[in-house]
């Protein structure tokens, strides 16, 4: 399944929400991980990314979503166990 993204302001316009849904590759990763630091970077935003609709990510996008959570002013959200996992193993390997 492709992986969607969609941009959703909040209410009181001071964030951003990227909800994620499909199966996550490197390329969408990456393109996700653009998004947001442009965002942040143009308009100061805070950022959430909710993961919680995504069913498979690829060992080389668990880096990237490490290198995200990391990043002030994102939060990841949503994760499941495995994803979880994905992300913990990725920092052990950095």
């Amino acid at each position: 399944m492709p992986t969607k993204i969609r941009q959703v302001e909040t209410d009181s316009g001071k964030s951003v929400i990227f909800h994620v849904e499909g199966d996550m590759l490197l390329e969408d990763a990456v393109l996700l991980e653009k998004l947001a630091a442009d965002l942040q970077d143009e308009s100061g935003k805070k950022v959430t990314i909710d993961l919680a609709d995504l069913s498979f990510m690829d060992s080389e996008s668990a880096p990237v979503i490490r290198r995200l959570s990391e990043r002030e002013g994102v939060r990841i959200q949503g994760m499941e166990i495995f994803l979880q996992s994905a992300v913990n193993r990725a920092e052990r390997i950095r």
